[in-house]
């Protein structure tokens, strides 16, 4: 496991073109631009867990507030944030997803219909490592929420991984393939009744 880690993330640094190379950190009014120039966007993505074990799948982004995490098997885990809520479908549970309020957690950071990390207080590291800019960004009302790290690559600029660390201290690190932009993608997909309704549930609430 852990020589699998260690090719993962060394084939995520290799994927970083020296053109990248910077002489400082990409500014935050050009990292907030590259958020607010799309609407959806799509990746493959590799996943590191908190406990170090691997996952792979496929994530889809229709701002504002919605993501979906679809697990490669044997995983058969779903993420879907939509309406304000984060919700995980764990098929060992027939009862429903697990749901937690978006705006507790880091990710929504980004998901909001206008991303500005200038805001007061939001940012709380920005730094160049190597070819990437770094930016670790936190909830500024509330801090206790967790905070996430931001990866980018320059010429042009391109989100290459997010690390969140919640508000136990866990860290889990996504790895992002080529992230594609500003295509259709269907209200279903992050619709939660549509969810329910395909696993055979009743939304409740």
């Amino acid at each position: 496991m852990k020589r699998r880690l260690f090719l993962t993330m060394a084939a995520a640094a290799a994927a970083f073109s020296p053109a990248a190379l910077t002489a400082e950190p990409i500014p935050l009014a050009e990292i907030s631009r590259y958020f607010n120039a799309f609407r959806t966007a799509q990746a493959d993505f590799t996943q590191v867990n908190p406990d170090g074990s691997l996952s792979t799948g496929r994530l889809m982004i229709q701002r504002p507030g919605r993501i979906r995490f679809e697990y490669d098997a044997p995983d058969p885990t779903l993420v879907l944030a939509t309406a304000g809520s984060v919700n995980i479908f764990d098929a060992r549970s027939n009862t429903g997803p697990t749901v937690y309020p978006l705006n507790r957690t880091p990710l929504g950071l980004i998901l909001g219909n206008r991303v500005d990390l200038g805001r007061d207080r939001m940012v709380v590291r920005h730094f160049e490592d190597g070819p990437t800019t770094n930016v670790v960004a936190q909830d500024p009302e509330h801090p206790e929420y967790g905070n996430i790290r931001l990866v980018f690559s320059a010429g042009p600029t391109e989100l290459r991984q997010w690390v969140v660390t919640d508000d136990s201290g866990g860290e889990t690190t996504v790895i992002l393939g080529t992230l594609q932009t500003g295509m259709s993608l269907a209200s279903r997909l992050f619709s939660l009744d549509s969810e329910l309704q395909r696993r055979g549930m009743v939304n409740d609430r």
